[in-house]
């Protein structure tokens, strides 16, 4: 349920059988590396999501972990991953005390807790997506147009 491969022209191919297009990139180097990528023994994020698995079922919670609840969850986590940081300068954000460094840790593991489970319901290989996406911003920004710079792709 878990697993995904993206073939060379961005479409993505799930364990369950379905294709999914996820557009065309145009660095083949970057697509290349999305399909060499080995699958040869269980990750940490697979054992992570198989924990998370036995957790909600062991309380009966499965039945409430719809797509839209989780994802719902997910924003509300990311949005208090946010709280540590109100009001802080830049330079602050950068020395968090030990309190503050434990609520953000905290709060980054509620957002990861809901991430790998809205992925696991949808049949979504986080580590494959985040490489895919890694490769399609590697394509809009060239380290030659946006090094050093803060704007959008369609402004460089």
């Amino acid at each position: 349920m878990w697993s995904q491969s993206l073939d060379p022209i961005g479409e993505v191919t799930h364990s369950a059988g379905f294709k999914e297009n996820q557009g065309t990139l145009k660095d083949e180097a970057a697509k290349q590396q999305i399909q060499e990528t080995p699958f040869l023994r269980m990750t940490e994020l697979e054992l992570l999501r198989d924990e998370l698995r036995r957790f909600a079922a062991d309380r009966d919670w499965d039945q409430f972990h719809s797509p839209k609840n989780l994802a719902s969850a997910l924003a509300v986590e990311a949005a208090e991953l946010l709280e540590p940081f109100q009001w802080l300068t830049e330079e602050q954000s950068r020395q968090l005390t030990p309190e503050q460094a434990e609520a953000v840790r905290k709060e980054a593991a509620d957002v990861l807790i809901y991430l790998v489970r809205l992925a696991d319901k949808l049949d979504v290989d986080l580590i494959a997506a985040a490489r895919y996406k890694i490769a399609e911003n590697a394509s809009k920004y060239p380290v030659e147009k946006a090094k050093g710079s803060i704007r959008k792709y369609s402004d460089l």
